[in-house]
């Protein structure tokens, strides 16, 4: 895993990044910069947007009431996403959050609820997924955001995967107690995998 510094606060951006460009703070990000973590014009924000890696950027007055992130230096490239496709059956509110910021830190690139036979989830609130997604790259030091998925039945996911895709299936009833074991010998094409 590259090194990073995680004193300085990160923020995703919508905007896209280069030196000397300004991006103009929304309400939620000022309020978390300046009232939460108490920053002041001058000091540094790390800043990201999933495309043009990650750059430091100085807090900075853009009138009485708001501010802006003065971008000033790259401090990594941007990593391109894996492929790791992450399919799961929808959980309750709070352990569907926990399992997409995990999902992040293990550098999963798309997050796909399926819902299966036995999914007790209603509804998948995506918007808050995204959310999700953001807050933990934000923490985690990730550059690559996972895409969110549009939850689709079990079969259609399973349908609509490349042949060539390794498939692993967590099995709780499976004979083999190592999964370093079991996941040894596979690879794409492989029909024990």
């Amino acid at each position: 895993m590259p090194r990073y510094e995680f004193r300085s606060p990160r923020l995703f951006v919508e905007a896209p990044l280069a030196p000397g460009v300004r991006v103009p703070l929304d309400a939620a990000p000022l309020h978390y910069l300046r009232d939460v973590l108490r920053l002041k014009p001058g000091d540094p924000v790390l800043v990201f947007n999933g495309r043009d890696g990650e750059w430091r950027a100085d807090l900075a007055e853009e009138g009485r009431r708001s501010m802006a992130l003065a971008v000033v230096a790259a401090t990594r490239p941007q990593t391109p996403a894996g492929d790791l496709h992450y399919l799961f059956a929808p959980l309750k509110r709070t352990r569907l959050d926990y399992l997409v910021q995990k999902a992040v830190e293990m550098g999963a690139s798309r997050l796909a609820p399926v819902v299966t036979r036995h999914t007790q989830a209603e509804r998948v609130n995506t918007e808050r997924m995204r959310a999700n997604v953001v807050e933990a790259a934000e923490q985690c030091g990730v550059l690559a955001l996972p895409a969110v998925a549009e939850p689709v039945a079990l079969d259609k996911a399973l349908a609509g995967l490349d042949p060539e895709r390794l498939l692993v299936f967590c099995d709780e009833d499976a004979p083999v107690a190592d999964p370093l074991a079991a996941l040894a010998g596979a690879g794409p094409g492989d029909p024990e995998a």
